[in-house]
């Protein structure tokens, strides 16, 4: 690592909007945009990650109060198809009961409170509990009362589900337990505003992946709201990714960051030769040690260092025998680690052909450009460079991450029951869908449990692989919260925007009465 302090309030390295100066094509306004949350670091305590008094006071004042996001409306169909949604204990019941209208009731039969649904499902005539068969109107009306005579006082209207307020964004339907509750717009803001090219009404699902993690969601969340791990955690990226040189900007509810790809970390003091025979997956050199990592036959990762000596480890970074004692867990876990299908035959991409009067940048975009203009026409001709490459990621308050531009990502991290050291993750791919056409039909969620790889799901690509090198942190952060000398969290004033963000809104949300 070559950068410590620096003597002033940035990395080294160019900023974001001087490669946005070099676009190929003009920038969304939306893009130029700066504001930056005031400086002063975050100090959160470590409780906070692991108490269940603390979890339990987030149901009261956050889960029970706040607007998130429950489903996309893909997601339910067709008239009368519905889905639970459980946040902590909490559960909800959501129900498309019209062609374009949604409602969302409380999940729970109003006779003994058991759980009316516990599974998605298709086009109901109403809701029975399997318990003493109480049915209620999908629209939430009572229906039926078995032995009705013996309940004199359980009257229709009194006994109708109880409703939660619905609102839509972006083909997202969004529920709030609270009645006195903001509308959504008005808690959402100006967020329509950071995709003003591809709007995500005009986006389908094309994955589902929903995984079990053994930590708080907070610090799932906050794993994904930064770029500032990326010098650690994602070794494999940094010639190609300005993490430190990330741009953050909030904006009321939510916050924002652009970390622009295809130029190099600060942090990469030297571009090394080109790995000849290197692999995607299975044989790279590290960008900073400059030391080849390599799958091998015998099982594990042959690691070279510059005088050509080879070192052996497993996977799980368990030195086995060489001179070297000790090598990157992350390269390890992605060389030696499971692997997605054909991993082994997939070549690294050449290094691009930069003509006279263009830049890396440009070049890399053109063909993403062209690769959407089948689905999108004459749209891609006003679409940046930017928009096409960089990663730029949202965080609506608390849990809510649709990527912006031309990435497909869509993030939601929420407890795992009542478990404050257990979360639930899921990923989902947004595709641009075809000018004039419908959205075709959402694919079913693919479920993994805390033992599962993410490399088990490999319809998200190398993202699965990436997603390895965050979560193997994770259980660890979880313990380390517990064992902290100083018991508290230290956040950096500006390359940790967002989660300095999310602690703030959060704070205000738990001092509300």
């Amino acid at each position: 690592m070559v950068e410590t302090l620096t003597g002033t309030r940035r990395s080294a390295g160019v900023t974001y909007q001087t490669l946005l100066d070099e676009d190929s094509h003009p920038v969304p306004e939306i893009m130029r945009v700066q504001q930056p949350l005031p400086p002063g670091p975050t100090r959160v305590a470590a409780e906070q990650y692991y108490s269940r008094a603390f979890h339990d006071l987030e149901v009261e004042k956050v889960w029970s109060r706040v607007w998130q996001m429950a489903c996309h409306e893909d997601d339910i169909p067709e008239v009368g198809d519905y889905l639970p949604y459980d946040i902590a204990h909490l559960s909800f019941l959501l129900v498309r009961t019209a062609e374009d209208e949604f409602k969302a009731f409380h999940n729970a039969c109003l006779h003994r409170g058991r759980l009316l649904k516990t599974h998605a499902g298709k086009q109901a005539r109403e809701f029975r509990c399997p318990f003493h068969g109480w049915a209620w109107h999908t629209d939430g009306a009572l229906k039926e009362v078995p032995c009705h005579w013996d309940f004199p006082t359980v009257k229709a209207g009194e006994y109708d589900l109880p409703e939660v307020q619905v609102g839509r964004w972006g083909g997202f339907i969004f529920i709030n337990p609270d009645p006195e509750a903001e509308p959504l717009q008005d808690f959402l803001g100006d967020l329509s505003d950071q995709f003003p090219n591809l709007p995500y009404t005009r986006r389908h699902k094309t994955a589902h992946v929903h995984k079990i993690l053994r930590c708080n969601w907070k610090v799932a969340q906050e794993a994904f709201s930064e770029a500032y791990h990326v010098i650690a955690t994602h070794p494999t990226i940094l010639e190609t990714i300005g993490d430190a040189n990330t741009q953050y900007d909030v904006f009321g509810n939510y916050c924002r960051a652009m970390s622009a790809n295809f130029t190099p970390s600060p942090h990469v003091a030297r571009q090394w030769p080109a790995l000849s025979e290197g692999r995607l997956y299975t044989r790279l050199r590290h960008a900073l040690t400059g030391h080849i990592y390599e799958q091998h036959d015998d099982g594990l990762v042959h690691v070279t260092d510059h005088r050509g000596e080879v070192s052996k480890f497993k996977a799980d970074a368990t030195w086995v025998s060489g001179p070297l004692t000790h090598a990157d867990p992350n390269m390890l876990n992605w060389v030696g680690g499971k692997q997605l299908p054909d991993a082994n035959v997939i070549a690294l991409p050449p290094p691009a052909d930069v003509p006279p009067g263009k830049n890396l940048r440009q070049v890399m975009a053109e063909p993403l450009r062209e690769s959407f203009r089948g689905a999108l026409g004459d749209l891609m001709d006003q679409v940046s460079d930017a928009e096409l490459l960089d990663s730029i990621y949202l965080t609506v308050f608390p849990n809510f991450h649709p990527w912006g531009s031309f990435n497909q990502i869509v993030y939601r991290f929420r407890p795992h029951g009542d478990n404050p050291e257990e979360c639930i993750m899921e990923c989902m791919y947004m595709a641009p869908t075809p000018a004039g056409e419908p959205r075709p039909p959402a694919p079913p969620v693919h479920y993994l449990s805390a033992d599962d790889d993410w490399v088990d799901a490999p319809e998200l690509g190398m993202l699965a692989k990436v997603f390895n090198q965050d979560v193997v942190n994770m259980p660890e952060i979880q313990k380390g919260l517990k064992t902290m000398r100083k018991p508290e969290v230290i956040l950096a004033d500006y390359g940790e925007t967002k989660p300095r963000h999310f602690h703030m809104l959060l704070d205000q949300w738990l001092a509300k009465a």
